[in-house]
């Protein structure tokens, strides 16, 4: 396994009109490559409690989620991953909450030029992330 500093991390939430982006604000993060069968990686976010409403939605929906994360720097390109949340956890007045997904490697820019692309073709709610995932991976 290999441990890296994670230096920032957005949440992009997929809608029928378009992408939200939900920037969280880190305290403090993590981000391992599992080097497992499955190529997953756990992403750990440490954040303040104002984002505790979003995160549970979130993880009580059980459904998968796309994020973008800095890495080690933040000059770096952002890595696009596909995750589920496996954990939100209250930390004294903060929380923290954990990723488990897998690297989507292509360049931030086409990635959200494919999402854009499905959403013009027709694709939106539940069949965008089935129709992105087929054309990514």
């Amino acid at each position: 396994m290999k441990t890296f500093k994670l230096k920032s991390l957005q949440i992009l939430e997929l809608h029928h009109e378009g992408i939200e982006r939900h920037s969280l604000d880190l305290m403090d993060g993590l981000i391992i490559n599992r080097e497992d069968d499955q190529l997953r990686w756990t992403i750990e976010a440490y954040v303040s409690r104002e984002y505790s409403s979003f995160l549970h939605r979130l993880y009580e929906e059980k459904s998968e989620i796309i994020i973008r994360a800095k890495i080690t720097t933040e000059s770096n390109e952002p890595a696009v991953f596909i995750t589920t949340i496996t954990g939100v956890n209250d930390i004294g007045d903060n929380m923290n909450v954990l990723f488990l997904g897998k690297l989507v490697e292509q360049k931030t820019s086409k990635v959200e030029l494919l999402l854009t692309t499905l959403m013009d073709e027709g694709y939106q709610g539940k069949a965008l992330l089935p129709a992105f995932k087929q054309r990514i991976l």
